[in-house]
């Protein structure tokens, strides 16, 4: 079982599917790059994604962003 996401949390994974760097979500949301290499990673975690690859499927199954 999967744990939600915060509203943070789908901020950034929407971004970062989309093509943006970490550096661009961290300058756009006034945060670290840091913080948001945070947030990458318990997105991660808590959707049990293995790869990268397996965030972007998850936004555009989701319609979270457009293929």
């Amino acid at each position: 079982m999967t744990k939600p996401l915060t509203s943070r949390e789908r901020e950034i994974l929407v971004l970062l599917a989309e093509g943006q760097s970490n550096k661009a979500v961290a300058e756009r949301l006034g945060i670290s790059v840091r913080t948001v290499e945070g947030h990458r990673a318990r997105v991660m975690l808590k959707l049990q994604f293995q790869n990268f690859v397996d965030m972007v499927k998850y936004a555009v199954r989701n319609m979270l962003i457009k293929p």
